[in-house]
This record gives structure tokens, sequence and C-alpha cells, in this order.
């Protein structure tokens, strides 16, 4: 029988070594997996993280393993390269930073061992991902284990996976089971004894062969039925020699039928089931991507709680006890790979070998239904290479996993008519009209006009979202970073995706703040803040309520603008989210009356003098809050970036003149402010017809995008491209803007 030995206690780790340690170091500092060393510096800005090659070594005694034939290393995730010693031997390299590998290191082992793995989160042209809009935290930032197993044992090599492959196929109100096993040193009289039980833990389909492939039956199965019912089967296989037990495996699985359909979106065992959720990435503030257990489990049950039946497990492979919570949920995943934002010829190899661990370790989740290809691969354009590879993706999802789907995230300025936008079984987009550009009501039209130009290919929206921070205002804005605007926002999206019945999902950007140390933004460095919920997950904003008044069907009432206290007008709005029918609000215990709303959002006027207690009720739900009569709008609620070159109240704007502050859009609209741009534009970034800045092509596309942005906003934003400017060439920029008077 195998056996599994935790191996994340007490590592010597380093950033300073050279060379690879011939013994135990005296003076590293010792950790205890999972770690990263990007905890800190990868989520305060100035993209200044340390990328690079560290050392984690530790001392092994092979008296303490237990005795068997073969001993493997286990990496379940060693971000985003890494090299592997064993008593100066080199014995494996691994390039990928999400998925599980595996070392044999049997024949190095000695009575003493020294184990030293050198990762490396460095900048190369090989590895995906090297540009996105996230920190690459580099580290042994999951477990480590060591499996001890016989040589005639299940498969530790391909890919990372477990060894066995479950394949169900409805037919009528039973399940024919397709069990697929993988042996390495198997011998003349050994059987595999292959067993389905169900949730309870009884057997309900058993059989003895020598095949490694064999199909069962569960009559009348009990289907995986998302969120109402996911129920799960778990198959068991057992490498016997005799009556003895050499190796076993167990999956667990579920049982369910689903169509992508370009008209009525996606269908769950022959029910339309609407995925309506988030997506999410791997880290938290203070531990990077070095998550544990019960943060995870905080995660599923935030996501839950706020209803969504679906997440976007962006832009990698994420941790197996995810994808195990999510088919325990019934939450439906959407699984991709890091090939993401820059195409890289030189990476082709990576995108495929990345692409097969993705698969090989994660097809019996029930949870997933579609593999992603890419993400916003197209930020510079597509050639030929990248079609070429995203045709070879493709086919390979398909051939090593003919159950699901493949599809795409797009990035907004991607031609529709692309061949790109053909390759995959379902299209997505990313869109952020309203935000990056543009404005909210442009998000639907959008959609109904690729559904127009192409009936049959199935569409959703993949990413959208705006920023938010504890900035409060009762006029919101657009790029103000105010908790208004994003509850503004995310109201104008609900309404026009969830009542658009095609769309065959629609995902948040995002569940949670993450960690992106090149963005200096939004007055918190080293953050992208479009999260429902903050990077510690201490605070819900209230876009997080306007979602679950949509999609929860727990009752509740929420009152917004809680961190909004002191206001300055006589007569304030309150915004209350319920997802019950009818919501009544009372002002230091009188009623302004009862209102109700199909769209769950509800709006009262309330006379503001002196302190005011607000309480919301909604059914048996309350909810309350205090405002605060002001005579002067108080400036902590007003955004003030974090060492910025220059704020918005370091701006001189003349009444009646341009100045930094104002949108490019309304710069363009000027003579004037088109020649100044226009050669701002070229000086910074060579010139607009077309060069790449930092990765990005500035096409029609992006200015487009790009008129929506203050001129301020915009230059913050560019040093994520890469694009310095200096407070000098700001000043003088917004005297010449100071100049020109507005239309």
């Amino acid at each position: 029988m195998r056996k599994v030995i935790n191996f994340n206690f007490k590592w010597a780790f380093t950033k300073n070594a050279t060379q690879v340690p011939t013994a135990m170091p005296e003076k590293w500092d010792f950790v205890t997996l999972p770690h990263s060393w990007n905890n800190i510096d990868g989520q305060d800005g100035d993209n200044d993280y340390y990328r690079g090659t560290c050392y984690y070594v530790k001392e092994l005694d092979k008296m303490d393993l237990p005795e068997a034939d073969r001993y493997y290393l286990e990496f379940k995730g060693a971000n985003s390269s890494a090299d592997v010693y064993v008593n100066g031997q080199k014995l494996a390299s691994h390039d990928g930073g999400y998925s599980t590998w595996r070392v044999d290191m049997t024949e190095a082992l000695q009575d003493k061992n020294l184990i030293v793995v050198a990762v490396d989160n460095g900048e190369n042209d090989r590895v995906y991902p090297q540009m996105a809009d996230f920190t690459f935290y580099g580290g042994l930032y999951r477990d480590v284990n060591i499996i001890a197993v016989n040589n005639s044992h299940f498969d530790l090599d391909y890919y990372g996976a477990p060894g066995i492959k479950v394949t169900p196929i409805i037919k009528g109100s039973d399940a024919d089971v397709e069990v697929e096993v993988y042996l390495t040193g198997a011998k003349e009289g050994q059987e595999v004894v292959y067993t389905i039980k169900d949730q309870a833990g009884e057997v309900v389909a058993q059989k003895k062969s020598t095949d490694t492939k064999v199909v069962m039956n569960i009559p009348g199965v009990h289907l995986w039925n998302g969120k109402k019912d996911p129920y799960l089967y778990t198959a068991e296989a057992q490498l016997t020699e005799g009556d003895a037990v050499l190796d076993n495996v167990s999956a667990r699985f579920g049982c369910r039928t689903f169509i992508i359909d370009a008209e009525k979106g996606f269908i769950l065992n022959g029910e339309s089931y609407p995925l309506r959720g988030v997506s999410r990435h791997q880290d938290r503030w203070g531990f990077g991507n070095a998550l544990l257990p019960e943060h995870h489990e905080e995660d599923i049950e935030l996501i839950c709680e706020m209803g969504a039946t679906t997440i976007r497990l962006a832009h990698y492979q994420h941790d197996q006890y995810f994808y195990d919570l999510c088919d325990e949920k019934g939450l439906v995943i959407w699984a991709e790979i890091p090939y993401i934002s820059k195409h890289m010829p030189t990476g082709r190899e990576n995108t495929i070998s990345q692409m097969k661990e993705l698969i090989a370790q994660n097809y019996n989740h029930p949870s997933i239904v579609v593999w992603g290809l890419s993400n916003e691969i197209t930020m510079s354009g597509s050639d030929a290479d990248l079609l070429e590879n995203h045709n070879i993706l493709n086919d390979l999802a398909h051939e090593m996993d003919p159950t699901r789907l493949t599809t795409i995230a797009c990035v907004s300025m991607c031609d529709v008519n692309d061949p790109y936008i053909q390759i995959p079984d379902v299209v997505s987009y990313n869109h952020y009209y309203g935000w990056y550009g543009g404005d909210t009501s442009m998000n639907g039209p959008w959609l109904d006009d690729f559904h127009a130009k192409f009936p049959n290919i199935p569409i959703g929206m993949s990413e959208y979202g705006c920023e938010a921070l504890n900035w409060h205002t009762s006029n919101p804005q657009q790029g103000d970073y105010t908790e208004e605007y994003q509850a503004y926002y995310h109201e104008e999206l609900i309404k026009q995706l969830f009542t658009r019945e095609y769309l065959w999902a629609t995902h948040v950007w995002n569940m949670f703040d993450f960690g992106a140390d090149a963005r200096n933004e939004g007055g918190e460095n080293g953050q992208n803040h479009k999260g429902l919920i903050t990077f510690d997950r201490k605070y819900k904003k209230d876009s997080f309520y306007a979602y679950k008044a949509w999609l929860s069907d727990e009752p509740f009432v929420h009152l917004c603008g809680k961190r909004y206290v002191d206001r300055v007008e006589d007569v304030t709005k309150v915004t209350v989210y319920s997802n019950l029918p009818e919501v009544e609000l009372f002002v230091n215990g009188e009623s302004l009356g009862k209102q109700t709303s199909a769209e769950h959002f509800f709006y009262f006027d309330v006379p503001n003098v002196g302190t005011s207690e607000l309480v919301a009720v909604a059914g048996d739900c309350k909810d309350s809050s205090v405002i605060n009569k002001v005579e002067e709008f108080n400036e902590a609620y007003r955004l003030k970036e974090k060492g910025a070159i220059l704020n918005w109240f370091d701006i001189t704007a003349p009444e009646g003149f341009l100045s930094l502050n104002d949108k490019m859009s309304d710069i363009m609209k000027t003579e004037g402010g088109r020649a100044l741009l226009g050669g701002m534009m070229q000086a910074m970034m060579s010139n607009v017809s077309g060069e790449k800045a930092g990765g990005f092509e500035i096409n029609e596309g992006m200015m487009k995008m790009m008129e929506g942005f203050t001129m301020i906003r915009l230059t913050s934003l560019m040093g994520t491209a890469g694009v310095k400017v200096t407070k000098e060439q700001l000043l003088g920029l917004n005297a010449q803007l100071n100049q020109i008077p507005k239309v």
C-alpha cells in the first residue's frame, strides 16, 4: 500500500545563494511550507518584488521513511520553474508554477540525504505567465509530500495525474461509468479491484479484472446537479497480487450532463442553469499565494453566500483542494492555463505541457465544464504563430477530454472577425465599459451585436468590474475609486447581463482584491481593487450585496454606505439591497415608507439633519447604519494616491479651461487638446499608430477605451505598461492644458 508523508516542516531558505549547497546551511532562514518569498514585496506596489532563483534545503534520514520499493517527491506547486537535487545529483526540472509534479528519487537516496530545490520566478521567454496584471509569487507555496510505493503501482509519472480516470456516461436513469487506471511495473498475476461507492460509502458496483479499463453500471444514478444537489460518488482501484494489496488510488466524481447553447445559455441535466458568478485569484494579504486549507474554505463559503453558481479560476491551475470544494458545493468551473497577455513564440511547448497537466490532473472533477485556452492573448494583436498555438491547444484539449468544451477570454479590443474567435467551442469577452473607457450602457448592446452577428457562437462575459476602496461620495463618477461608484456600476451590469438568457456565463472580475505589484493606484498600491471583498476578506463591499440580492435564496436586507457617515447634502440618497420584494426604511424610528423593486435595488431620499439612525426592514430581516450632517465634505473620503507623482488636489484647474483632471474625450474635443495629446503620446509611447508600448498595441480599440480616462488617471495607469512620466512633465502638460478653453 502506498504511503504519503507530508514534507512541509522546516526547510532552510535563502534568496542569496549563488550555487547549489552541498551541506545543510547554518545561517539561512527556516520556513515551513507553504511559503512564498513575495508575500510582502509582491503586494506593496512599484513592481519591484524579488524575481529570481531562491533555494530550499532539507535533510532526510532514510530510516524515517516507511519501507517501500520506490520514493517520489511530490510538489503541489512551485512557482514558476524548479530544479530538484538529491545529494548533489540533479534529478528533475519543471516549468510551470501552478500544477502538481513528481520526481522519482529512489536511486539517488542514501542513508542520509540532502534535498535541494531551486525555485525561480524570474523573467524569461519560455514559461507562462510573463506579463499579466497579478503578482507572480515565487516559492514552494503548496504542499510537498513523499510518496512511498511498491515497484508495481498506479502511475505517478504522467503529468502529475492521480493514476485513475473516471468517465460517467448517462443512459436514461442509469449511468455507465468507465474507470481507467494507469500502471507502472505491472506483473503477471496482478489484478485490479474496481469499486464504486455512493456518497454514504455503500458499494454500488464492483469488478475485478486484469484490464486497465472497465465499465461499471450505476442503476438509478443520483445526478450531480450543481448547487441544488452536488452528489458525489467515489471510484476506488486496488492493485492486488493474491491477497496482498500493492497500491490503491481513488477519485470522487459526479454524474451529470451539460450543454452550452448559443441561444439558451447553460443547461445542466436537461434544465436551464444560468451561470452567474465570479473570478478568483489564489492569494491573500500577508500570505501571497501560500494559502492554507482554511483560506480556501473561507473563500468558497463567501462565494456561496453571495449565491454564485460559477467560478472562473483565473488565470492558472488552482489548488486541488479548491477544486474538491467546488465539487462538494456544486459550483460550475472554468479552469484555464496562464497563457496570458503576451504571446511568446518560444513558449509554445510550455502552453502544451501546462494544458496537459491541467486536464490530466483535473479530469475527474464534475465541477469543471470548460478548459480555458488563453486570456487576453491578443493584447498585442494576433498572428499566424498565435493562431497555430491555439489550434494545437484546442485539438489537444478535445483529444484528452472529449467530454468538455474549450473557451477563451478575449480582450475587449479584439476584433470579433479575428479567426482567433472561431477556434474554441465557446467564447467570452473581458469588457470594462464604464471603468476603462466608455460607459456602463455599452456592455449589453455590445453583446447583442455579437450575438446577432454570430448566432451560433455561445458568448459570455469573462471579466467585468471596477475598483473600489474606502473612498466615498454622493456623486459617484467613473474612475473615482469610491464604493458608491462600484455599487452603481454593478447595479447597471447586473441588470444588463442577468436579463440576457443567451449569455452562457458571466464572471465578475473579481471576487476578492488581489496582489498586483505593478499597480500604483486607488490610494493603496500593489493591489487590484476590483474585488467585491477586500484582500484580507474582512469587508464585503456594497456591490457584494447587489449580487447577493439577485443570486442568493437566503433572505436578507443590506443598507449601503455604512462607511460613508458624514454627508453634506440636506437630502441624501440611501440605497438598500434585498432579495425580498418589499423594503421599509426608518429614520430615527420614523418610517419613510415602503418600496417594491423587481430589480432588488431600493432607493430612498433621506432628510439629512444632525445624526440619523437608519433601519431597513424587509420581512423578518433588519439592517442599520448611521449618517451625520456636516457642513464641509470630509476629505478623508476623497481619493488620495499613495506615492503618486501628482494628486488631483495638486492640479490647477481654472474654471472653463482644461486640466489633467479632465477626460481624454473632453480634451480631444478641442483642437489645441488634440494637438497637445498627440505630441505627448508620441513622446511617451513612440506614436499612436500601432507601435507597442510596454507590450500593448496602441490601436483604435485601445484609444477608444482610453478616452474615458482622466489624464491624471491615465498617466498613473501607464506605470503598469512600463511607461514612466515625471512630476515636472505632468505639471508642464497641465499648464498648457490650462490655456485651452473647454468646449
